[in-house]
């Protein structure tokens, strides 16, 4: 793995390489709304690693990459993602988006069709559960926080009512979301403000619209464990919902939650689709 730094779009923007070899395929992997390039670590490292040249981004306002004060737009994460693809020399990527990366995926292939080749929705899609506001309000929370010390972070996140249980790689994922402060306390490095933003920008979307323009070949892995509030994330009827408004797309399940699915024996079964998906 190696950490690399551009200029794209107009601000500094971080990502991960995996490299393979210039003759293995190329897959651009991008993380959930307010998680990092690090939220792939688990599925990369369970079978992926050396079948693809791999590029995890740091979208803005998240781990290692600028944090602008605005500009939190589909279109602005969308250029950030052409901005890297330009920089790597990709004409058409291999694209998989978990939760919020898959919207936006879906966002740059309905825009920007010539440019994807393509598509893994994980546990993303046109709709959530209707009650995903409340589900998703302990991930918002914890941006709004200051914790006394790394230990105490990651003793919170652990008891986070989605972590049913834990793996080394969750600690890789959130040791890059937070910051040390100076008197030894920290913080996550994306804030509720810039977050919050990206979430309206979504919410006013129609993706209905947008999954109605996407024709080229598409999967989407289905998290079926409960979430938190004792229900899935994605529901399985509105993953079907979504992959009957495609073209052409295929519906997975695996087990895990929205979050849990990306670790441990579930993260084997993601990467054994991808790897049949995108040769």
């Amino acid at each position: 793995m190696q950490n690399h730094f551009i200029e794209s779009n107009g601000l500094k923007q971080h990502y991960l390489e995996f490299y393979a070899g210039p003759d293995k395929p190329h897959l651009i992997m991008v993380h959930g709304i307010t998680a990092n390039a690090h939220a792939f670590d688990g599925v990369i490292h369970a079978g992926l690693l050396g079948q693809y040249n791999i590029y995890c981004p740091d979208l803005r306002g998240r781990g290692l990459s600028a944090k602008p004060a605005f500009a939190y737009s589909l279109q602005d994460h969308a250029m950030d993602i052409l901005g890297l693809l330009d920089h790597l020399g990709i004409e058409e990527a291999n694209i998989a988006g978990h939760s919020y990366g898959g919207l936006l995926s879906a966002y740059l292939c309905a825009n920007y069709p010539d440019r994807i080749r393509k598509i893994v929705f994980i546990d993303s899609a046109a709709e959530l559960n209707p009650n995903s506001g409340a589900m998703l309000a302990p991930v918002f929370e914890r941006l709004s926080k200051v914790y006394d010390s790394y230990d105490a972070f990651i003793d919170s996140m652990k008891s986070a009512p989605q972590i049913t249980f834990w793996d080394d790689f969750m600690e890789s994922y959130y040791c890059a979301d937070i910051q040390m402060r100076a008197d030894g306390r920290v913080d996550t490095i994306p804030n509720l403000a810039n977050m919050t933003s990206v979430a309206l920008n979504v919410i006013n979307q129609n993706w209905k619209s947008t999954f109605e323009k996407i024709m080229i070949p598409c999967v989407l892995i289905n998290g079926t464990d409960d979430y938190n509030l004792d229900e899935p994330l994605l529901p399985r009827y509105k993953a079907k919902e979504t992959v009957a408004i495609m073209k052409d797309c295929t519906l997975h399940s695996v087990k895990g939650n929205h979050q849990t699915m990306l670790y441990g024996a579930h993260a084997r079964d993601i990467a054994h689709i991808i790897s049949d998906f995108i040769q």
